[in-house]
């Protein structure tokens, strides 16, 4: 079960844990409360003690640090009673932030000072609360299940009856045993609730700090789509600006070899390597292209598409409306799927023809390729597409594959026009 609600609401809740949960809760909370405002006390004392000096006024300052340790140990207890966790409020913080700039943000945050006035609120109403009704349960339940042995050798006292022998002490325990336990079990299970749900209200995350959790989410992973893209190009530099110029060196080398020699087998080798090297260079500009196309850098979206359906065996049908340039990564993104699809339809669809559309919706790109091949495609059998719709995901956009047996295949892609900052 979810929660302590749902529980209190069944009609095992009497024979499942929940009222144990309930128990163990509320009475852990008197510990770690006196530790709690204990602490407080202390940091408060020794602070105002040294208040004169510089570094009484620095421990004020840091009291919200008490409270992200407060926040930590009660979301990990409160899964006693929320068995889904309490969400943290805190942001996510860059990874290049040093230590003591990591304690400065969390010191600064709401959440730290919720965690820390809940600390209070534990550590003087809470945790008595909780000792009252958790501890007088508890000692009377336990008290009543010891009655018969407590009986045999005294006199026990519970309320207007007093037991003095083993016997009365069983017939107490059957007659009022039950019968105590299910109204402290349902008793303390709301009390545990109530406190549960209040740790949560003061210790998970509010909407706008959920907000600020996703959007943060959301710029680390376009950070690392940027540096995709960006080690992307410096690949795609290297092998444009070396690779490929001593594979051009190396072709007018063999050539000129070629000229000089005269007929023989080692006019026969030149001219094989020549061959051989031409091949290379022309697999490797293929691959520059592939791996960052220039045509999409310089002239954008279209003309690349354009250029991959030239490309193609099979005729492509273009037909694009894209009034601006796009951001770069959504660009790529776009260009990439457009690119993979066109491939897999060579490949497997067994196509006479594809077409390509691409349209600006409000303020998405919307891109669909279809096909009148066989259909039956799986994204799940290596088809390509899974890289893509991790990429499309970091921008916000989705993939969508419809691919019935006999065809048409149609694919289609929609992502933002604009990256959120």
């Amino acid at each position: 079960m979810k929660s302590v609600w749902v529980a209190l609401a069944s009609r095992r809740y009497l024979v499942s844990s929940w009222p144990w949960r309930s128990y163990a809760y509320l009475l852990s909370s008197v510990p770690v409360g006196a530790i709690t405002i204990a602490v407080l006390v202390a940091a408060v004392g020794v602070s105002t003690v040294l208040s004169p000096l510089i570094i009484g006024i620095l421990m004020l300052t840091a009291f919200p640090l008490l409270g992200v340790l407060i926040g930590v140990v009660e979301r990990w207890r409160v899964r006693l009673m929320l068995p889904g966790g309490v969400a943290s409020p805190h942001a996510v913080m860059p990874a290049r932030m040093s230590r003591r700039e990591r304690l400065k943000f969390r010191r600064r945050e709401q959440a730290s000072v919720r965690a820390l006035g809940y600390g209070v609120l534990l550590g003087t109403f809470v945790a008595l609360v909780s000792a009252v009704f958790a501890g007088l349960s508890a000692t009377v339940l336990g008290v009543t299940l010891a009655a018969p042995v407590i009986a045999e050798h005294d006199a026990l006292a519970m309320g207007p009856w007093t037991l003095d022998s083993d016997g009365e002490g069983i017939l107490f325990v059957v007659t009022f045993g039950p019968a105590w336990y299910a109204v402290t079990s349902y008793i303390l299970g709301c009390l545990a609730g109530t406190e549960a749900e209040l740790a949560k209200a003061l210790l998970g995350p509010r909407e706008e700090e959920l907000q600020r959790n996703v959007a943060a989410l959301r710029r680390s992973r376009l950070d690392l789509v940027d540096a995709f893209e960006t080690e992307r190009a410096r690949i795609e530099r290297h092998l444009h600006d070396g690779v490929q110029q001593r594979l051009v060196g190396l072709t007018m080398t063999l050539g000129l070899a070629e000229l000089d020699l005269p007929e023989g087998e080692g006019k026969r080798l030149v001219v094989k390597a020549h061959t051989e090297a031409e091949a290379a260079l022309a697999d490797l500009r293929e691959a520059v292209r592939g791996i960052h196309p220039r045509v999409l850098v310089d002239l954008g979206l279209e003309a690349a598409v354009r250029e991959v359906a030239d490309r193609s065996p099979l005729p492509v049908d273009v037909r694009m409306a894209l009034p601006s340039r796009l951001p770069r990564p959504i660009e790529a993104a776009a260009y990439f799927v457009i690119s993979e699809a066109l491939g897999n339809v060579a490949k497997h669809a067994s196509a006479t023809r594809c077409e390509v559309d691409g349209w600006i919706d409000g303020d998405r790109l919307v891109v669909a390729i279809t096909d009148n091949g066989v259909g039956g495609a799986d994204p799940a059998a290596g088809t390509g597409l899974t890289g893509l719709v991790t990429r499309l995901d970091a921008l916000g956009g989705t993939l969508d594959l419809s691919s019935p047996p006999g065809g048409p295949t149609r694919l289609r892609m929609e992502c933002p026009c604009r990256l959120d900052d």
